[in-house]
């Protein structure tokens, strides 16, 4: 595994990208860049401009080394490109809606340390968050899955807790 210097994880939202990411970049010695952190969020909640996400996740592929998460699909292309190892955390739906949940409340009203400076937990905008989670579970499973099968590096498909458990024992 460190021959590994670049790798994408994907995965809904509460498959816990952001945990394995952080564990994979202490365990390879590798930086670690969140999607939310460093590409879509600016402080505050406000969304950066499409061109200026473009130019960061540019930007962070175009380094030598990375754990780079996020599922933000219009730019698996660009990531994929320079990915050594592609991990996708394809955990059911219900597993994710529940850690959404302690996330939110572990966090309400501080930003967690994958968000932009200033995004706080609030309550308030858990069911709308959650409903996102539901609406849209199905086209981002059928984009990933696509993008799994397409892969033709190494890949890696982490369905549960254990799966990934096990896989992370690889690395120590």
């Amino acid at each position: 595994m460190s021959r590994l210097r670049r790798i994408m994880i994907i995965g809904g939202a509460g498959s816990g990208k952001s945990t394995l990411s952080q564990q994979v970049g202490v365990a390879l010695n590798l930086p670690v860049y969140h999607m939310d952190r460093e590409v879509f969020w600016l402080p505050g909640w406000v969304e950066r401009s499409k061109d200026d996400q473009l130019q960061q996740v540019e930007r962070i592929v175009a380094l030598d080394a990375w754990v780079f998460e996020g599922n933000n699909s219009s730019t698996f292309h660009l990531r994929r490109v320079r990915a050594d190892m592609l991990i996708w955390l394809d955990v059911p739906v219900w597993q994710r809606i529940i850690r959404v949940v302690r996330r939110g409340l572990r966090y309400r009203g501080r930003t967690r340390p994958d968000m932009a400076e200033g995004c706080t937990e609030r309550l308030r905008m858990l069911p709308g968050f959650l409903w996102f989670i539901v609406s849209t579970a199905r086209d981002s499973r059928r984009k990933q899955l696509d993008f799994f099968n397409r892969f033709e590096l190494c890949k890696l498909r982490l369905p549960g807790r254990r799966a990934t458990n096990n896989f992370l024992e690889t690395l120590t």
